[in-house]
């Protein structure tokens, strides 16, 4: 990988020069190149980050990737968007309906001789719960992808809203310390500090077996905002998960960092519980 980001960069150098000429086909070349070196850096770090050894390339700032960066994260968010809408008008209505109708044939079955009425209903009660149990899952999941509305509750409200909907949900004890003051930070840093939080409190809950979790949001001196989430869970092997399937969900989170100029970190050790750190340079003359 890493010598095809070279052999990018030499085609590269060599188009420079030719692209400031009117030849439309070689200025669209150049650009296609400069595409392309873009997503070798990206896979480069990722695979770095899935061979445990946390090397990732030198990062270029520039126009051209701050306008990438934000198009992927916007990409993301518009996906989100759509299967809420696909999930909520198609298995959501979907399960909702099937209860409705189970409910009109258990009064339906009042009509039936006793033996018959006796043989039924129990099947019904019986797919009915598990419809209903279908159901909260699926309002579960449309709950996690749909964007909150940061502009209204803020960064630390929005936090604080799923971390009582997370804690009703699985009953995982959750303690809180945010910083509730204006961050100072674009729409979508935000966002991506929301989202690492919440793949964070998601893969606690799948796999880390804790009873409490401590999430801190806090501006850590003149310079940082800070993105803590820490777990009492079993911990594991860090380098071991990102060689299996599991190190996707620290993948997303580390991509959603990097994709926001964010410094990620996660320090876990079997047995000591797991602990993600996000650190964001804080807007200058910010709060």
């Amino acid at each position: 990988m890493r010598r095809l980001r070279q052999q990018v960069e030499r085609f590269r150098r060599a188009y420079q020069k030719r692209s400031a000429t009117d030849d439309e086909a070689t200025r669209r070349a150049f650009r296609r190149l400069r595409q392309l070196q873009l997503v070798a850096d990206h896979i480069e770090s990722s695979a770095a980050f899935l061979l445990g050894s946390g090397i990732a390339p030198e990062r270029k700032g520039g126009d051209d990737r701050l306008v990438l960066e934000r198009r992927i994260l916007e990409s993301l968010e518009a996906e989100r968007e759509r299967l809420v809408r696909d999930v909520h008008d198609g298995p959501a209505q979907v399960l909702a309906n099937a209860i409705f109708e189970l409910e009109y044939l258990e009064r339906m079955s009042e009509r039936l001789p006793p033996e018959t009425r006796q043989g039924l209903r129990p099947e019904i009660s019986r797919m009915k719960a598990q419809f209903r149990t279908s159901l909260e899952s699926v309002r579960a999941m449309i709950y996690d992808l749909r964007p909150p509305v940061l502009s209204e509750l803020g960064l630390a409200g929005a936090i604080r809203t799923y971390v009582n909907e997370y804690e009703s949900r699985y009953g995982l004890k959750v303690l809180c310390q945010l910083d509730e003051r204006e961050t100072g930070l674009d729409p979508q840093q935000e966002l991506a500090v929301y989202r690492i939080m919440q793949e964070s409190l998601q893969n606690t809950h799948r796999h880390a077996h804790a009873t409490t979790v401590r999430i801190e949001w806090e501006r850590d001196g003149p310079a940082e905002w800070v993105l803590r989430c820490t777990d009492d869970g079993v911990g594991f092997d860090i380098v071991r998960a990102a060689r299996q399937q599991r190190s996707i969900g620290l993948l997303s989170m580390r991509e959603r960092a990097e994709l926001i100029g964010a410094g990620f970190d996660v320090r876990s050790t079997p047995g000591q519980g797991t602990t993600v750190t996000v650190r964001l340079a804080a807007p200058r003359g910010g709060a």
